[in-house]
């Protein structure tokens, strides 16, 4: 197979005429297959933006063709390998998975296809029931503990902007993920797409399907149903405890992924008692910061800020400052808005989500500071978790103990001012916000961190520090507080136990967290531990 690479087009040329670029190159040969490999946008250029491509394609006596190819840009590669699960039947203990976010949905598709039919308990709703309950969280402030923007069929990607980017390498595991998120209704562009997103509006649809795909295989799904308790005899796990509504039962076990979500900590608390092993990790908290989108989209897009063929923009934002600290946007939403996103009674968290169009009036990207154990005031496993509920609390307190969030204009910020009313950006947050100080929130290194941050980053993204734009607190979730001990089997020192995706501390977003799902399920069946 030949790979084409830094093909460059107008953006005002459409993506078909990426084949009439190759059939040139290749002197009109014909191809047995293309493939479109990655678009990604460079306007760097003031006065012109381009589309640069990657492209696959196969011809015969390929070795023979390449070296009379006039382009600096192509290689000769071998075909990525898919991903092979072989089937192994059901065994006497179906494989039983807690959680159905990505992790939690990818490993239950990846056995129901070897035919081990397992069962998965979600603590929260169907994604319909749940993006009910969400909405009568955000209408009437009237917060769902099992069923929320943490909780519930997806996860929490399902409400957010469904990037699809991520840090991992590319191989059969991820390609695996983007093919069945395509077979479930996801936009064949993912596949290609430099920063592919989702929304949450097509996340709906897509884990709905997912589920049934994984149902028609004989897997099951219970809904509304919560890990309460572990059975364990001699080191080994034997069963769990679920709480349904009609009361405790005992489910017989001898695999149990744990895919949980950074936001469990319930259940965090409950692992603890029970010895699982596990140690308080580094992660981040700060703000929602929130900008009209044309002030972004001309500070990137420079004279092409309306040009329809590049939507809307988008930032990644880093700054390592004097002090030691470090900060950095993270979940960028385009064209979104800010949520509630509370798994608790009396907290307040944010988050962002957009929809697929990305075309709301406002930009929104949690502005966050890096801490770590040393940080939260003990040693304790569970630390971490603690300093995030202590904020989330005042964040209650400041935002009117209402779910109301509390909210400053960045200019006040900088001046550490009490903001009193909004400027030119009217504030997207969900559940209103209330005008006030968010230093209220915060240690003062976070906030002094945030301040310097701000002046940082606005020399590398012209308008980050405008006057007006809105920052809401607290954003508190951006990854899990805990690690998990696992080995290289993916199972924890309790036999039967297997740690994954966010919660688990071993992944970052929804391609991670899936493949990670993936690869313990496959350890599973590896190992014959059914």
């Amino acid at each position: 197979m030949l790979r084409f690479s830094n093909i460059k087009l107008s953006i005002d040329e459409k993506t078909e005429a990426v084949q009439e670029v190759i059939r040139k190159l290749i002197g009109n040969r014909e191809w047995k297959s293309f493939r479109l490999v990655k678009k990604a946008l460079d306007a760097r250029n003031r006065n012109q933006a381009y589309f640069i491509y990657t492209v696959d394609i196969e011809l015969p006596e390929e070795e023979k063709i390449l070296p009379q190819i006039e382009w600096n840009s192509v290689e000769l590669i071998s075909p990525e390998p898919e991903l092979n699960i072989k089937f192994h039947g059901a065994p006497k203990n179906r494989p039983l998975i807690i959680g159905s976010g990505p992790a939690g949905m990818f490993a239950g598709l990846a056995l129901a296809e070897a035919g081990c039919k397992p069962l998965i308990i979600e603590r929260g709703e169907d994604v319909k029931k749940r993006t009910s309950s969400v909405q009568k969280f955000w209408n009437k402030g009237l917060l769902n503990p099992q069923s929320n923007v943490q909780f519930g069929e997806g996860g929490a990607g399902t409400f957010s902007d469904g990037k699809l980017m991520s840090g991992i390498k590319k191989d059969s595991y991820t390609s695996k993920v983007f093919a069945e998120l395509v077979e479930a209704g996801a936009p064949e562009e993912i596949l290609y797409l430099a920063k592919p997103h989702l929304g949450t509006d097509k996340l709906a649809q897509i884990v709905a399907n997912i589920r049934k795909k994984i149902e028609s295989l004989g897997g099951e799904y219970r809904f509304n149903q919560k890990l309460e308790d572990l059975v364990i005899k001699d080191g080994k796990i034997v069963a769990v405890k679920v709480l349904s509504a009609e009361g405790e039962y005992e489910i017989p076990a001898e695999s149990v992924i744990l895919a949980i979500g950074h936001s469990a900590r319930d259940t965090f608390e409950m692992l603890h008692k029970r010895g699982v092993e596990m140690q308080s990790k580094p992660f981040s908290v700060g703000v929602r910061i929130e900008h009209p989108q044309e002030l972004i989209n001309k500070a990137l897009y420079h004279n092409f800020f309306k040009h329809p063929a590049i939507g809307a923009a988008d930032y990644k934002l880093s700054v390592h400052l004097p002090s030691g600290r470090s900060a950095y946007t993270f979940c960028m939403c385009p064209g979104g808005v800010v949520v509630a996103a509370a798994s608790e009674p009396e907290r307040v968290v944010t988050n962002g989500m957009s929809y697929y169009a990305r075309d709301k009036e406002n930009a929104n990207s949690a502005l966050l500071v890096g801490v770590n154990p040393t940080d939260f005031g003990s040693n304790h496993p569970l630390s971490g978790m603690y300093f995030q509920q202590e904020i989330e609390h005042k964040a209650y307190l400041a935002g009117g103990s209402n779910y109301s969030a509390p909210a400053q204009l960045c200019k006040d910020f900088l001046q550490k001012k009490t903001s009193f009313k909004e400027g030119n950006v009217k504030p997207s947050y969900t559940n209103g916000v209330k005008w006030g100080n968010l230093d209220e929130l915060f240690p003062f290194y976070i906030s002094n961190t945030l301040r310097e941050a701000i002046i940082e980053m606005d020399k590398k993204l012209h308008g980050f520090n405008y006057p007006d734009a809105i920052l809401t607190g607290a954003e508190t979730r951006s990854s899990s507080p805990v690690r998990f001990t696992r080995g290289e089997d993916n199972q924890s020192p309790l036999k039967g136990l297997y740690p994954c995706g966010e919660g688990a501390g071993y992944a970052g977003g929804i391609v991670s967290a899936a493949t990670d799902g993936l690869k313990t399920a496959l350890k599973i069946l590896d190992s014959n531990h059914l």
